[in-house]
């Protein structure tokens, strides 16, 4: 018996990508877990004859040989497995579009990072030229826009546009999309949101704004994602976190919402036992004592996620051309065109005193001024960076001070220049692989 299954709290993504195994493989029964996203339940409610599932009640786990796992890698994250987590003779295939590593030991395996999981699976679908009917790339269309925030996640990537083009040339109806995309927004949801804002803070962290907001819930409440996501927007911050917290069984709902690539929710939540991407995420964390202690927690994971990613320190030119204070102007201007840049940092004992640009030149009026020492002309005014800095952060300095050049100190001295090209090259993606 071959089986295909995904995480629990299934959302469109991981509900497509079961659909669309069933297409790559014929023969396996699709397993939906018993939490699903409200939306993706109501979708099911009128849609159950046309996407036919079953239960994990109904699966006899000592006949399944084969198990297709999609849009998760953890063994966690799926909905009563443990009996076939220790079956020796058990073949798993794995579609999954996160990057965080597997624990399930798979035989085969397309592991990508992507907007939605569903891309890969159509890959090979277009690759087989298998049939879709209207309805299926309908779903599949639901499950790439809902990962990919309609193509507007920075996740997104061409290969999910042009699946969507696919998907819409084979008649996937934008009516319904637009009917099961529009999440629910009821009175729990306002009075929840309303309390968070009204007790609203900010926290900076490595130059961007973060707010973390802890409320107490009772009972099951749809849709906090929902909500999270329209606090951050409402307060207008780089990232958003709620921690729901369920006194009556000492268990918290952490999400996420991030709009800018340098704070990975994905990455902070995976370090809880949650998972998601770049711009969102969650994590379910039980036996909580303190939720004080769980926001100090997502705080140190937040700086850290800071220096985990792209640094200062690893796009910098280095060693640094540089020049003496007592140099001569006549042979700054020789170097400088030497080494065709158009600036130098001006060193004295391994401690940045002051820099010389080609602008700087313009000061000169006599050609006698040229035998000057720099230091009559350089300017004095520092504007540095540290290493452990983000490239965003160095843009911004460049942008506001109007300077090509930024030079890298640590403990005041310098080891390294950030130039325009060196900014540059992350914005648009040069890094080496």
């Amino acid at each position: 018996m071959q089986i295909i299954t995904t995480h629990r709290n299934t959302d469109f993504d991981g509900f497509a990508s079961v659909i669309a195994g069933t297409i790559l493989y014929p023969d396996a029964v699709p397993l939906l877990p018993k939490a699903l996203n409200p939306n993706v339940k109501a979708f099911l409610s009128i849609h159950k004859d046309l996407f036919e599932t079953k239960s994990v009640d109904e699966i006899d786990f000592d006949a399944v040989s084969k198990m297709i796992v999609v849009d998760t890698n953890k063994w966690s994250r799926l909905e009563q497995m443990g009996e076939l987590k220790n079956k020796k003779d058990l073949e798993i295939i794995l579609w999954d579009h996160h990057q965080n590593r597997s624990d399930l030991n798979p035989a085969w395996k397309c592991q990508e990072k992507i907007g939605a999981n569903i891309t890969l699976m159509i890959r090979e679908i277009k690759k087989r030229n298998f049939f879709l009917t209207p309805m299926q790339a309908t779903l599949f269309l639901i499950g790439l826009y809902e990962d990919t925030g309609n193509l507007t996640f920075p996740a997104s990537t061409a290969e999910d546009a042009y699946a969507a083009g696919y998907l819409l040339e084979n008649k996937a109806d934008l009516n319904i999309l637009a009917t099961f995309l529009q999440p629910a927004y009821g009175e729990k949801q306002k009075n929840i949101l309303f309390e968070m804002l009204r007790s609203a803070t900010r926290t900076k962290i490595d130059n961007y704004t973060v707010s973390i907001n802890t409320i107490n819930i009772n009972g099951h409440v749809n849709n906090l994602s929902l909500v999270v996501h329209m606090y951050r927007d409402i307060l207008n911050v780089d990232a958003a976190f709620g921690i729901f917290v369920h006194k009556e069984h000492e268990s918290c709902i952490v999400i996420g919402r991030s709009g800018i690539g340098a704070i990975n929710i994905g990455f902070i939540m995976r370090s809880m036992g949650g998972g998601g991407h770049p711009g969102a995420g969650s994590a379910m964390i039980k036996s909580v004592k303190s939720p004080e202690a769980l926001k100090e927690w997502l705080l140190e994971l937040l700086r850290g996620n800071q220096q985990a990613s792209v640094q200062v320190s690893d796009l910098m030119s280095y060693p640094v051309f540089s020049v003496t204070p007592d140099m001569s102007m006549s042979s700054v201007a020789d170097f400088i065109e030497e080494k065709g840049c158009t600036g130098l940092p001006v060193v004295e004992d391994e401690r940045l005193v002051g820099v010389i640009s080609r602008r700087d030149f313009k000061k000169i009026k006599k050609s006698s001024q040229l035998k000057s020492p720099v230091k009559a002309f350089m300017s004095t005014k520092n504007i540095t960076i540290e290493p452990d800095r983000s490239p965003m952060e160095a843009a911004r300095i460049m942008v506001k001070h109007d300077i090509g050049r930024l030079p890298v100190v640590k403990d005041g001295r310098i080891i390294g220049i950030m130039s325009r090209s060196d900014v540059m090259i992350y914005f648009y993606d040069l890094l080496p692989d």
